[in-house]
């Protein structure tokens, strides 16, 4: 699946868990990242802004690659 603004997303765990983001900051990540659904709210790049709105959370930035589709 090619990520576009608005598309539902979630984390893939395996992606992000050794990735260098996870190793330059606080490997240690929530757990709506990869159980609920986030909407891409803007892509720069390689990267998505994701917003997980069920939560009270801020957005964040996400390779592309470490996202799939929230089915």
């Amino acid at each position: 699946m090619a990520v576009k603004k608005g598309n539902m997303v979630r984390a893939i765990r395996e992606k992000l868990e050794n990735s260098v983001e996870a190793k330059a900051s606080d490997s240690r990540f929530p757990s709506y990242l990869f159980e609920s659904q986030g909407e891409v709210v803007d892509i720069k790049g390689d990267y998505a802004l994701v917003k997980f709105g069920k939560v009270a959370t801020p957005n964040i930035w996400l390779k592309l690659e470490q996202l799939e589709e929230f089915v």
